[in-house]
C-alpha cells in the first residue's frame, strides 16, 4: 500500500515539474502596461506565441501586440507581414530585443535572405512601435498603415537565441520554427461570434470561431495528462 502511494506521489511530482506555467496561458489572460486593450486576440499555432490586434478599416491601420518568449533570455522575438505569401522571405518584420544597456528596442527589417538581415524601412508605414519585457516574455507593440481594402494578411512570427553586434542571430530551423506563419482575417469584429478570427497555419488549420482562436490543444493535453494521473492514483489507492 505504502509503495503504491509513494509511486503515485513520485509520478505526480514529475508531472507538476514538467508542466510549464505557460502551458495553460491564453491570450485572453494576458495584460499590458497602461491597460492597453485590443479588439481581438489569437493564440498562434506555434512557438507559444500570442497576437492581440485591432484593425480600423476606416483608417486602414492595424494595431498589434505580439507576445512570445525568446529562445534564450538574451534572444529576440519577431512579427511581421508578408505581402506575397505566408513565408519568411519577403516578410516586413518588426524585431524586438534588448540593447547593450538592457533596454528593449524594436527595429524594422525587410527579410530577403535566410542567412543575414539588414535593418531597413518597411513597405508598410509604421506609425509607432515599442517593446517591453517581463517574466521571460517579450512583447512588441506597433501600429501599421496597410493598403486600402485589405481583408487578410500573411503574418509570420519567430523567436531567436541571441543578438550579436546589434543584429539578431539566426533562429533554429526546428518544426515549430518552420510553421510559424498564418493568415490573419482582418474582418473579425468584436462580439461577432460568427466572425472568422482564424490564425490558420499554412500547414495545419487551427482556427476557431470567436475572438480568441487557436492554441487550445496545449491546454487540452495538460488537462488530459492531469486526469490520467488522477485516475492512476485512484487505482493505486485501491490496491
Amino acid at each position: 500500500m505504502a509503495s503504491h502511494f509513494n509511486l503515485f506521489l513520485t509520478s505526480l511530482l514529475v508531472l507538476l515539474f514538467h508542466i510549464s506555467p505557460s502551458a495553460s496561458l491564453t491570450c485572453s489572460s494576458q495584460t499590458f502596461s497602461a491597460n492597453t486593450r485590443f479588439t481581438n486576440c489569437t493564440n498562434l499555432p506555434s512557438l507559444k506565441s500570442f497576437l492581440h490586434w485591432t484593425f480600423d478599416p476606416t483608417k486602414s491601420t492595424l494595431s498589434v501586440a505580439f507576445s512570445a518568449s525568446p529562445a534564450s533570455p538574451d534572444g529576440w522575438i519577431a512579427w511581421g507581414i508578408n505581402p506575397i505569401a505566408p513565408a519568411m522571405i519577403g516578410t516586413q518584420s518588426l524585431i524586438a530585443f534588448k540593447n547593450p544597456k538592457g533596454s528593449m528596442v524594436v527595429k524594422t527589417y525587410n527579410l530577403t535572405s535566410y542567412k543575414s538581415i539588414t535593418e531597413s524601412k518597411l513597405l508598410y508605414n509604421v506609425l509607432d512601435s515599442n517593446a517591453e519585457s517581463s517574466d521571460g516574455v517579450m512583447k512588441i507593440f506597433a501600429t501599421l498603415e496597410l493598403p486600402k481594402n485589405m481583408k487578410t494578411v500573411n503574418q509570420v512570427w519567430q523567436v531567436g537565441p541571441a543578438v550579436k553586434d546589434g543584429m539578431p542571430v539566426v533562429h533554429k530551423f526546428e518544426p515549430d520554427n518552420l510553421k510559424s506563419k498564418a493568415t490573419l482575417d482582418l474582418t473579425t469584429v468584436e462580439g461577432n461570434k460568427n466572425a472568422n478570427a482564424n490564425a490558420t497555419s499554412s500547414s495545419t488549420s487551427t482556427g476557431q470561431s470567436g475572438n480568441e482562436t487557436g492554441g487550445s490543444s496545449t491546454v487540452l493535453k495538460t488537462e488530459t495528462i492531469a486526469f490520467s494521473f488522477f485516475f492512476l492514483g485512484l487505482v493505486l489507492l485501491q490496491l
